[in-house]
């Protein structure tokens, strides 16, 4: 694989992980992106990844190759979600059969590429990526609007159509925090660290509960939810009110 010289690629502070068991694939993208500014790690196995992508501080994005010794990146992947990491993910792997592509995002990676690959096709990716990424928690300012709700942070309330709906503290807190990881897979371990501001000693059917809560009050149809989503063996995913029309879209065109 040729590598470009020395493309500029804008991130000169991002920490970026390559988890990949091919030493010459990985030295190589090592070297590139060290020469684009970047500080990066690499890694050939799949419990070290592990280690590395649930150690802080956090990466700021991480290459993980499906085909890791000891772990998977799948499993790496599922693991490091459900401990709450939030970093972004980029898959690399030789399998280019849709169900596998479906498998990575199911688990939360961010976009999934294909060897052989251009170099300059996965630096722009991981650009993209990345300024997706810094902008996943963008400032709300004091109104955020989806469906008939509205909700006003600095009140901490919510309104359908202009009538005030009744939320416990928590069920606001557990709102806000998604709204404002919007479109982003969020672990239960993840709301327990971030919300609850703990670690382990509440159990997942309780966040559950609360969860399911949440949505009688601002779900159309809380049995088959339009917003917050659930993300199996994960956690929720909180999806934005255009990418829920898009998809109604094509699926009427369809």
């Amino acid at each position: 694989m040729s590598l470009p010289g020395d493309a500029s690629m804008g991130s000169p502070e991002a920490r970026l992980l390559i988890a990949e068991d091919d030493p010459d694939l990985g030295s190589s993208l090592e070297s590139f992106f060290r020469r684009n500014g970047y500080e990066v790690h690499h890694v050939t196995e799949g419990e070290h990844a592990l280690q590395e992508i649930t150690t802080l501080p956090p990466y700021d994005l991480v290459l993980l190759d499906v085909r890791l010794p000891e772990k998977d990146g799948f499993e790496v992947l599922r693991e490091a979600r459900q401990a709450g990491v939030d970093s972004p993910v980029i898959m690399l792997t030789v399998k280019d059969e849709h169900k596998h592509k479906l498998r990575g995002f199911d688990l939360g990676a961010d976009d999934y590429v294909t060897k052989p690959f251009g170099t300059e096709e996965l630096a722009a990716r991981v650009e993209a990526v990345l300024a997706r990424s810094r902008s996943s928690l963008p400032d709300t300012g004091d109104v955020y609007s989806f469906g008939n709700l509205t909700v006003h942070f600095s009140g901490d309330t919510v309104a359908e159509e202009g009538e005030a709906i009744e939320l416990t503290d928590l069920e606001f807190d557990i709102l806000e925090y998604f709204i404002k990881h919007r479109g982003r897979t969020v672990s239960r371990e993840q709301l327990l660290r971030d919300v609850w501001g703990i670690s382990g000693d509440i159990t997942t059917r309780t966040i559950d509960r609360h969860v399911a809560s949440l949505r009688k009050k601002i779900e159309p149809a809380p049995d088959d939810p339009t917003y917050l989503q659930t993300v199996y063996g994960i956690g929720y995913k909180f999806v934005e009110k255009e990418d829920v029309e898009s998809r109604g879209s094509s699926e009427n065109s369809g």
